[in-house]
Parts: C-alpha cells; sequence; structure tokens
C-alpha cells in the first residue's frame, strides 16, 4: 500500500532546463554529458544524510547514458558498502528499462537488505514472470518485513491466474498483522480480484481500521455482487465512512453522479469548517480512487481545491493526488496538459512527493514521465506537461 512519511522534507529550488540526452533534462550551465566519474560519485551520495543530496545524486545518474549508468548501478547493487546506496541503486536501475535488471532482481530476492528485496518483489509485480512464481510464493511463509511482506503481496496478485496464488491471497485477507492485511485488500481491489470478495466483504462489516480499505476494494473489485453490503453500510455507517462508500459505490456502476456529488459537497464542507480533518481526509481519498479508476473530473477537483488551500488541510489533498500520479499517471498528464495552472498542480504533487515512502513507485511515475517527453511532438502539450514536471520535482 501507499506508505506516509512522518516527516516532509524540503526540496531544492527548481532550475531550468536544456535538452541533451534522450533519458534525461540538463539544468543549463550543466556539461553536455554525464561522466562515468560523474555517476561513480553521484552513486555514492545515493545515501548522503540531507535529502537534497540524495535528489540531487539520483537526478545526476538518471541524465547519464544507460551505457554508464547501468553498470554502475548494477555494481552498487551487488557490492557497495552503504546497504542503504544498495537500495537506492536498484530503484533508480529499475528505471531504465534495462534487460540485464531482470537477472538483478532475480538475485535481489534473496539479498539480506530487506528494503532490497521490496524492490525486487515490487519489480516483478510488473514484470511478470512465471519462473520466479514459486519463489513468490515460498517467501510468504519468511516475509514479515513492513517493508517487505506488503511489497510481495502485492506482486503475488500479478499473478492471480494460479489456482495456490488465488487461494494464498484470499485466505490473507483474514489473518495476519493488519498492516500487511490492509496490503492485501488493497491490492484485491487493485487487481479487481474476485476470487477474494467475499472475506473482503466479511472485513467491510467490522469496524476498525481495515474496513475503509476492505469497503473501497469491494468497488475497485468491481463484482455487483457487492452492492447489497454497500447499501447497507450507507444506512448505518458513521459520516467518516460514507465517502468511501459512496465512491464504492460509483465504481460499481451505481448512480455514480450522484455519488461523486456527494463526495465533492463532502470536500468543500471539510475545507470550510474546522475540525473535520478525518472527513476531509475521507473525501479526498475518495475522490482519488476514482481519479486512479479513470474519472478525470475526479483529480481536477483535487487540483481546483487544493491549489488554494493551506496546511493542514492541503496535505490530505496532495497526498490524494500523489496517489492519482503514481496509480494513473496517464490520467494525471492528460489532464495536466489540459489545465492552465501546471505549476500549481505541480506543486501540491512536489508535497506528497516529499511525504510518500514510495521510492520503487515513484522512480516508475518518474520513468514514465521522461519517455513521455521524448516520445511528444516538440511544442506539444505533452512535451511541455512532462518538461514541467521533469524540473519542478527535479528528477
Amino acid at each position: 500500500m501507499l506508505r506516509r512519511a512522518a516527516t516532509t522534507f524540503a526540496c531544492a529550488a527548481v532550475v531550468c532546463g536544456t535538452l541533451t540526452h534522450p533519458s534525461v533534462l540538463l539544468p543549463q550551465g550543466a556539461p553536455p554529458e554525464v561522466t562515468a566519474k560523474d555517476v561513480g560519485g553521484a552513486i555514492d551520495s545515493l545515501g548522503a544524510f540531507e535529502f537534497t543530496g540524495r535528489l540531487a545524486a539520483a537526478r545526476t545518474v538518471r541524465r547519464a547514458s544507460p551505457s554508464i549508468a547501468v553498470p554502475a548501478l548494477m555494481r552498487a547493487v551487488a557490492s557497495h558498502s552503504d546497504q542503504y546506496v544498495r537500495f537506492r541503486a536498484l530503484v533508480v536501475l529499475s528505471g531504465f528499462n534495462d534487460p540485464r535488471t531482470r537477472d538483478v532482481m532475480v538475485k535481489a530476492l534473496a539479498d539480506p537488505n530487506d528494503r532490497v528485496r521490496a524492490v525486487a518483489y515490487a519489480w516483478f509485480g510488473y514484470h511478470v514472470d512465471q519462473l520466479v512464481l514459486p519463489r513468490l510464493l515460498q517467501a510468504l511463509d519468511r516475509e514479515e518485513s513492513e517493508f517487505v511482506r506488503p511489497a510481495l503481496t502485492r506482486a503475488l496478485f500479478a499473478y492471480g491466474k494460479d489456482a495456490k496464488v488465488r487461494q494464498a491471497l484470499t485466505d490473507l485477507v483474514m489473518k495476519g498483522h493488519d498492516l500487511f492485511r490492509a496490503a492485501v485488500i488493497e491490492g484485491a481491489g487493485d487487481f479487481k480480484a474476485d476470487y477474494a470478495l467475499q472475506p473482503v466483504i466479511e472485513v467491510s462489516k467490522l469496524d476498525g481500521p481495515l474496513q475503509d480499505d476492505a469497503v473501497l476494494a469491494i468497488g475497485r473489485i468491481g463484482d455487483k455482487r457487492g452492492i447489497e453490503t454497500l447499501a447497507a453500510l450507507q444506512r448505518t455507517s458513521p459520516r467518516t465512512l460514507q465517502p468511501t462508500i459512496a465512491a464504492a459505490i460509483c465504481l460499481l456502476g451505481s448512480n455514480c453522479a450522484s455519488h461523486q456529488g456527494y463526495i465533492a459537497k463532502t470536500l468543500e464542507f471539510a475545507l470550510e469548517n474546522s475540525g473535520f480533518q478525518e472527513l476531509l481526509r475521507a473525501a479526498a481519498g475518495a475522490l482519488a480512487a476514482l481519479a486512479v479508476a479513470g474519472h478525470a473530473d475526479a483529480a481536477g477537483l483535487l487540483i481546483d481545491r487544493g491549489i488554494p488551500t493551506r496546511d493542514p488541510e492541503r496535505a490530505a489533498i496532495a497526498l490524494a493526488l500523489g496517489t492519482v500520479a503514481l496509480r494513473n499517471t496517464p490520467l494525471l498528464l492528460s489532464l495536466l496538459e489540459k489545465r492552465a495552472d501546471t505549476g500549481g498542480s505541480i506543486e501540491l504533487l512536489r508535497e506528497a512527493f516529499d511525504m510518500f515512502e514510495e521510492d520503487f513507485e515513484e522512480e516508475r511515475f518518474f520513468a514514465l514521465v521522461r519517455r513521455t517527453y521524448w516520445k511528444a511532438p516538440e511544442a506539444s502539450a505533452a512535451r511541455r506537461v512532462a518538461e514541467s514536471l521533469i524540473q519542478g520535482l527535479e528528477f
């Protein structure tokens, strides 16, 4: 699941860009090429104490030619003395889409570094490989790290055609620590795992920290058998759960316009009246869920209301918009192409990315934006938005 950091870091000042290597944007005045020496020094700084130092180091590596960066990152993953650098090097390597990455990730599945293993599991969730499936299933018996198990269970949902996977994930909905169960329930929704619908419905009926995850998963799974449960919850649940229920019903295709309108009004109410932070988070999260599912107007509303807002209300909206960016990047890019307030939108995203602890998912976002930039025609809205994101988020 999307994990949020307790501390918000400050980003360095935005730099202007000129175009050189087809994988990157370089700041004005920078050398036309990033050398092997530059990459080596930058990799060593991936574990810098200051966030701005880590940010600059990763940016330098991404700007290097793959022929320089990929081998250097692979060496760092294999043998760097700093364990955090090994983790960050594997994350940055994942964004280069190099065929050699697969072998590095296979080896990383057995790495003693929890964070390295988590990246490997997450990678195989996006790069389905039946040869590694037995290892993923076996790992369920031993992986108990808070960094690792959520990545493992989410990855397994990508192999949901396998009967053993289905049974294992269905069982995990009802057992284990709440943190891990939440990841399983979220994965069931994201991967439309209808085979897990019944236990998810059972969790949705229970008051507690997993109820909102289960309610939303019912909608995301998309099986209309969940309507009856959601309708019953709508009649009896507290106000703070109502936006999530409304989003789930909308996702099932029932009276969507009315339910989205209710969520929008709830967001407005929570913004205009102090003391409703929990309700605000619920409404913003509900709009994010709709946007991830393809409702661009829900994402637009988050931007409209988020740009003029100040903390603490602003943080909830920023995190919701950041979730859309990570889970449905094409929708967000398309939306920003049509808007004139790109700067304000990107500032919201910057704040969200500062709060997230989603290194691998963020790297996927960065890689997709870079590819979008170079595929888009010059002077097009798509290229303009991608360049603004690269500069504004400093990657």
